[in-house]
């Protein structure tokens, strides 16, 4: 765990073996009651992360919150500026093993995110998405048998 002032960890939360946990001197990790995080999992909240309650983090997972930015060629990407994202998952998600979810993204919720997928934009409360880049496949929130609900 780094800078453990700025991380808050819910109760009944697990952390998996090997999970790093990134706090940051601006902003926060916050990780919700009752939320379970998978061995080698990676949370960069340079940017602030929130976690909410009840979620999985499947193992492998990487949440990211920062990204260097882009000045031109004469400026080499690792030396350009680091800007700040946050990133807000709901409560209830499930994140798949292996996701990145990158910054600046919120995740709503009861979503699920499926294994291996790149998350790289907003994903509305309770639907079912994957990929890469991630894309909503269904809405968890329609009953299987109305239309459009698969």
């Amino acid at each position: 765990m780094f800078h453990p002032a700025n991380v808050e960890i819910g109760s009944g939360v697990y952390v998996g073996h090997h999970a790093i946990l990134k706090g940051y001197h601006r902003n926060r990790l916050v990780i919700g009651d009752g939320t379970w995080i998978g061995e080698q999992c990676y949370l960069n909240a340079a940017g602030g992360i929130q976690v909410g309650r009840n979620v999985g983090i499947g193992p492998g997972v990487r949440i990211i919150s920062s990204y260097h930015a882009e000045e031109g060629i004469d400026v080499p990407i690792l030396h350009s500026r680091i800007e700040l994202a946050p990133v807000v998952i709901g409560d209830d998600a499930d994140i798949g093993v292996g996701a990145t979810i990158l910054p600046g993204v919120t995740i709503g919720r009861g979503v699920q995110v499926g294994a291996g997928a790149v998350v790289s934009r907003d994903l509305p409360d309770y639907v079912v998405a994957a990929g890469v880049p991630a894309r909503v496949l269904r809405d968890r929130s329609k009953r299987n048998d109305e239309p459009g609900s698969r």
